[in-house]
C-alpha cells in the first residue's frame, strides 16, 4: 500500500470519526427529522391559537437554527411576525388577488435601494397605528420607514426587549429570544428570479416550486451605504432558507453545523463584538453555494472533511476579495457595509492562518473534538445505536417544547384555553407522526391542568337586576369544582406519573386533606418503579432503565410508555394561583419576567404531605419534614437538578416556618438566596426572610 493510499484510508476513517462525533454533538438524522417535526406541529398550532402578548392580527413564524433542527448551545428562539392584513405586491396588477376592503396594499420600490433592499409604499389606508405612525413623506409618496417601524414595535413583542439589528431581543423565562416585525410578499420576488433558473442540479424542481409559491418577507432594516438607509427593508428569504435547510442530506446538515460551531469556537474565539465581522449566515451561504455548484458530487461520511475544507475555502476566498455574494440575489454583497479595508485584511490573515493549519484547525474546536476523541477511543461506537438517546432526546424536546409554549399561551383566560382544546380537537384527526402524538399530549396535559385552576378560581359574574341566591351560587362552585377535578383526571388518563400530583394539589387547594394524601401515597408508589424515568436526569443509565421498562410493559407504543414510566418536574405558571403558600414566590418571579416555577416532584410531594399532615396528623407532619429536609441537603443532581434548588430550598423554608422552626426556616431561605437565580424569588425570600426576624424578635 502506498503511502498516499495509506494517508487517504486515515483521513477517511478520521472524517468517519468525525461524522460520528458531530453526529452525537449536532444530532443525528433522526433526531434532526424528530426536531423538526415538532417545530412544524407548533406551527400549526400556533395558527389557530393566538400568543400572549401580540395582538391577534399577527401571525408568527418560528425561524433560525433552532427551525432548522440545531439544538447548539447558542441556539436562540428566532422568530417573525408579520399583520396578516397586510400584503405587499411588487406591481399594482397583482392588487387583484387581493380584497381591498380587508386588506392594506402596500408596493415594492427597488428602485433607488441596493440589491436585497426596497422602499415600502402605502398604497391604502391602514387600521394599524404601528404602520400610521412610522410612515414618511418621500416625494409627495407615504412610505413606511423600517428605523420607525422597528423602534415602535420593539416594546409590542414582549416587555424590556431591546432593538438588535431588525429584531427585538431579550431573555425571557431563561430562553433568548429574537423576534423580527416585518411584513409579509405572496410573490417571489423578481430581483430573485435568476436564481429559479440556476437551479439544474440543487434543489430538486418540487422544492423551488414550493420556495417560489411561498414569497418573502421585508425586516426592518436598511442597508448603511443606501441612499434610505433608515427607511429602506431587507428582503429576507428566512422560509425558502429553512426549506434549502430540510432539503440537505444529513452530511451536508452535519457540514453546515461543523462550520458553526467552527465559526464560534475558533474562528470568532477570544473577538469582542464589534470585531465578529463573520456570521452563521454566512457560513451557510457558503453550505447552499457549494451544494448547489456541485463542488463535492455526493456528501457523505467519508468525504465530510472535505466539504467542510471546500466550505472554508469558499469562505476565505470571499474574505480575500471582499465579496459574499447572496444566494438568491448574488448582486448583493453581504460583506460592503463591513468586511472592507482593515477590517477586511486582519480577518483574511485570521482566517488564513487556520488554512496554513489544515485539518488540524479542527482541534480548535474544543466542544466536538471532545466528542471525536470518544469515538477514536471506542471505534466500534455509531450513531444513536442505544434507543435510549433518542428517547432522552424527544423527552427533552417535549419538555422543552411544553414549557416554551404554555409560557406564551396560557395566561388566566379561560378563552384561549378554550380555543387550545378546540385546536386539539381538530389536530388529532390529522396524520400526526409519533413524536407529535407524543408533544400533543404534553401539551394538552399542560392546557387542562392549568385550565382546571383557571376555572376553579373564576368569579361568578351577577347579572344586572338578577338576585342570585345563596344556592344558586353554590351549585355554581359545586359546578366549576366537578369540572376541574374532571379535567385533572382526564389529565392524568393520558399524562404521565407526576401529573397525579395535579389531582393531589387540587385537593388540597379544596381542603380534601385525607384525599391528598392518599393520591400521594399512589404517586410515590409509581415513582419507586425501577424504570421510572425522571426528564431531568437523563444522563442516568437509560440502557438498564429502558430494558426494565421494555420488559415491564410488554414493548408498548411510546404513549404508553411516557404514561406509566416518565416522571416531569411540576411546572407552575406564575399567572394562575395554585398553593396559597406559594403566592408570593409567583408574584416575585412575575415581576422579574419569570413565567413560572418548576418544582421537583419529591419536593412537591414531601411539601404536599407537610402542608397536609399539619392539619391531621403533627407527628407525621414532622417525619415528611425530616424527609424533605434530608432530601434538599444531601441530593447530589438526582432529585433536584441543580437550576431547581432555589426553589427546593425555598419550600424547605416554607415548611419549616408553618411547622414553627423559625431558626432552621432562617438557614433555608439563607442558602435559597445563595443558590443559581433561576426562578428570580429574591424578592419574596427578603420578604419571608424580615417576617421570620420580626417573630423571633417578638417570641424573645
Amino acid at each position: 500500500m502506498t503511502f498516499y493510499k495509506w494517508l487517504d484510508l486515515g483521513l477517511q476513517h478520521f472524517s468517519e470519526s468525525v461524522f460520528v462525533g458531530l453526529s452525537h454533538k449536532v444530532g443525528s438524522s433522526e433526531t434532526v427529522i424528530m426536531r423538526r417535526e415538532m417545530e412544524e406541529f407548533m406551527e400549526r398550532m400556533r395558527v389557530q391559537v393566538p400568543v400572549i402578548n401580540t395582538r391577534k392580527e399577527y401571525r408568527m413564524m418560528t425561524s433560525g437554527s433552532r427551525r432548522e433542527g440545531f439544538r447548539l448551545e447558542e441556539s436562540d428562539m428566532d422568530a417573525m411576525f408579520w399583520p396578516h392584513d397586510h400584503c405587499v405586491v411588487w406591481d399594482l396588477d397583482q392588487a387583484q388577488n387581493y380584497d381591498l376592503s380587508r386588506k392594506t396594499l402596500i408596493l415594492c420600490d427597488c428602485s433607488e435601494s441596493p440589491p436585497g433592499f426596497v422602499l415600502l409604499e402605502l398604497l391604502t389606508p391602514t387600521h394599524s397605528q404601528c404602520v400610521q405612525n412610522a410612515c414618511v413623506r418621500i416625494n409627495d409618496r407615504f412610505y413606511i420607514s423600517s428605523s420607525i417601524y422597528r423602534q415602535i414595535t420593539c416594546s409590542t413583542v414582549m416587555p424590556n426587549f431591546k432593538e438588535h439589528g431588525p429584531c427585538s431581543s431579550g431573555v425571557y423565562g431563561g430562553v433568548e429570544y429574537d423576534h423580527a416585525l416585518c411584513f409579509v410578499c405572496d410573490v417571489w420576488p423578481p430581483p430573485a428570479s435568476k436564481w429559479i433558473n440556476r437551479c439544474h442540479s440543487w434543489p430538486p424542481s418540487f422544492i423551488v416550486n414550493d420556495i417560489v409559491r411561498s414569497g418573502c418577507h421585508f425586516v426592518a432594516i436598511g442597508h448603511k451605504l443606501g441612499k434610505h438607509t433608515d427607511k429602506e427593508w431587507r428582503i429576507s428569504f428566512s422560509l425558502a432558507e429553512q426549506k434549502l435547510v430540510y432539503s440537505m442530506n444529513h452530511c451536508q446538515f452535519l457540514t453546515y453545523g461543523l462550520l458553526k460551531l467552527f465559526l464560534k469556537e475558533s474562528i470568532n474565539e477570544g473577538l469582542i463584538e464589534e470585531d465578529k465581522l463573520l456570521c452563521s449566515y454566512h457560513m451557510k451561504t457558503a453550505v447552499f453555494w457549494v451544494i448547489q455548484q456541485n463542488t463535492i458530487p455526493r456528501c457523505h461520511t467519508r468525504n465530510l472533511l472535505q466539504c467542510f475544507w471546500v466550505c472554508f475555502k469558499l469562505i476565505l476566498q470571499w474574505v480575500y476579495e471582499g465579496v459574499c455574494p447572496n444566494f438568491f440575489i448574488p448582486e448583493n454583497n453581504m460583506f460592503l457595509s463591513n468586511i472592507h479595508g482593515e477590517a477586511q485584511k486582519k480577518l483574511f490573515i485570521r482566517l488564513h492562518k487556520l488554512y496554513e493549519m489544515g485539518l488540524v484547525s479542527l482541534l480548535h474546536i474544543p466542544s466536538i473534538w471532545s466528542s471525536v476523541i470518544r469515538v477514536l477511543q471506542n471505534p466500534r461506537q455509531s450513531v444513536d445505536t442505544n434507543k435510549h438517546v433518542l428517547i432522552s432526546r424527544i423527552l427533552f424536546e417535549i419538555d422543552l417544547l411544553d414549557e416554551l409554549y404554555s409560557n406564551k399561551i396560557l395566561s388566566p383566560d379561560l378563552h384561549i384555553c378554550m380555543r387550545y382544546l378546540s385546536a386539539v380537537e381538530k389536530l388529532i384527526f390529522l396524520p400526526l407522526t409519533q413524536y407529535q402524538v407524543l408533544l400533543l399530549q404534553k401539551l394538552t396535559v399542560t392546557v387542562l391542568q392549568n385550565t382546571a385552576f383557571i376555572l376553579y378560581k373564576l368569579p361568578i359574574v351577577f347579572a344586572p337586576f338578577k338576585v342570585y341566591t345563596s344556592s344558586v351560587v353554590n351549585k355554581q362552585v359545586y359546578i366549576a369544582n366537578k369540572t376541574s377535578s374532571y379535567m385533572l383526571k382526564l389529565a392524568f388518563k393520558f399524562g404521565c406519573i407526576s401529573d397525579m400530583l395535579y389531582i393531589a394539589m387540587f385537593y388540597y387547594k379544596t381542603l380534601r386533606y385525607k384525599k391528598v394524601l392518599s393520591v400521594l401515597e399512589m404517586t410515590k408508589v409509581k415513582l419507586a418503579q425501577p424504570y421510572v424515568i425522571h426528564v431531568h436526569n437523563l444522563s442516568k443509565n437509560m440502557d438498564a432503565v429502558w430494558y426494565m421498562l421494555h420488559q415491564s410493559l410488554g414493548g408498548q407504543s411510546w404513549s404508553t410508555n411516557m404514561r406509566h414510566a416518565v416522571a416531569w418536574d411540576i411546572e407552575l405558571d406564575n399567572q394562575v394561583c395554585y398553593i396559597n403558600e406559594l403566592v408570593p414566590e409567583q408574584q416575585s418571579g412575575l415581576q422579574c419576567g419569570t413565567p413560572g416555577l418548576i418544582i421537583p416532584s419529591y419536593v412537591f410531594i414531601h411539601m404536599l404531605e407537610i402542608l397536609c399532615y399539619r392539619h391531621v396528623d403533627p407527628v407525621r407532619a414532622q417525619t415528611a419534614l425530616y424527609d424533605l429536609q434530608v432530601l434538599v441537603h444531601h441530593d447530589q443532581g438526582k432529585y433536584i437538578n441543580v437550576q431547581l434548588r432555589d426553589i427546593s430550598w425555598q419550600i424547605l423554608g416554607i415548611c419549616q416556618q408553618v411547622t414553627g422552626n423559625h431558626r432552621a426556616a432562617l438557614h433555608s431561605y439563607q442558602q435559597s438566596l445563595d443558590q443559581m437565580p433561576y426562578h428570580n424569588i429574591k424578592t419574596a425570600t427578603l420578604m419571608r426572610i424580615q417576617e421570620i426576624i420580626a417573630l423571633m424578635n417578638r417570641n424573645q
